[in-house]
């Protein structure tokens, strides 16, 4: 049984950029750590929202790395001295990953009652129509 790929069908050319973005989307091991959310704020705007309470901002690190937004978390260990009787609330390091298409830009991050904002503008192509001339071989 052979796998079908996008450059098996001969009307699809120059997708196969797609199909590696798609697998590379499938790999990325999210475990659902911190919970998330992605809003569209207008038709070319999004914002993804992170619950990361217990994390200040030096704590986190945005980047965009190969069109791929990465969010990481690392708490400092400020249990020295302290005795935890029980210890329910997790500092445990996190990385979210979320693969963007070509024109979207990562805009500005805000800090908000822990809560993370990440905006998004994607760029509206223009419609270009292109008149190609045929010559004589």
């Amino acid at each position: 049984m052979s796998k079908l790929t996008l450059g098996s069908y001969p009307h699809l050319l120059g997708f196969e950029q797609l199909e590696r973005l798609l697998e590379r989307s499938s790999k990325s091991g999210n475990d659902g750590y911190p919970p998330f959310n992605i809003e569209q704020t207008s038709d070319h705007s999004y914002r993804i929202t992170l619950a990361v309470a217990g994390f200040a901002e030096t704590d986190l690190s945005i980047t965009v790395e190969d069109r791929q937004l990465v969010i990481r978390g690392r708490q400092s260990d400020d249990s020295d001295g302290r005795i935890f009787l029980h210890r329910g609330i997790a500092a445990r390091q996190f990385q979210r990953m979320f693969v963007l298409a070509d024109g979207v830009e990562v805009g500005e991050a805000i800090m908000e009652n822990g809560l993370l904002h990440v905006d998004l503008t994607r760029a509206v192509p223009e419609t270009v129509v292109q008149t190609i001339n045929i010559r004589k071989g």
